[in-house]
């Protein structure tokens, strides 16, 4: 396992501990033994701004998904009690019904919408919106009469 420091590239940074936690985060991905490969998952683009996880979660109810957005990453969690296994004697057990936690990162501008759990898929939408203020905008480029003007508002 590689473990790299980058304690000080980001001392003389102010605002840019997003950036550090993912690079941190994608230096520990690029580890095949911390690899989650369960619950099996999509991801979607619907449309330029639209975005579809789809998760197969066979054997979790609503009440067993957990859902949440902290800092930008998007976890989903799956816990179940396994009080109905008891007494059960199975030939052969197929269905995985262990927990789990899938943490995806969410890029700037990202909003989860909704989610949805339907014949055993959890379907997450998600939507990107980019404030106005973001947006690219055209700036119109002023000739030799708007420098006049420009000047005439300094002397004033």
């Amino acid at each position: 396992m590689r473990t790299v420091d980058f304690t000080p590239v980001f001392r003389s940074t102010v605002g840019f501990d997003r950036m550090a936690r993912l690079l941190d985060h994608a230096m520990r991905a690029t580890d095949a033994a911390n690899v989650p490969t369960f619950p099996p998952y999509n991801i979607e683009k619907l449309s330029e701004d639209d975005y579809r996880i789809t998760m197969a979660v066979a054997g979790f109810g609503e009440g067993d998904l957990d859902i949440t957005v902290e800092n930008g990453q998007l976890v989903i969690s799956g816990r179940i009690e396994k009080s109905e296994d008891q007494g059960r004697g199975y030939l052969h057990r197929g269905i995985a019904t262990r927990n789990f936690e899938r943490r995806f990162d969410l890029a700037d501008h990202i909003r989860v919408k909704d989610a949805a759990l339907e014949n055993g898929l959890l379907h997450v939408s998600l939507v990107r919106e980019v404030p106005e203020a973001m947006k690219p905008r055209k700036i119109e480029i002023a000739g030799t009469s708007g420098a006049k003007a420009i000047e005439d508002k300094k002397a004033a």
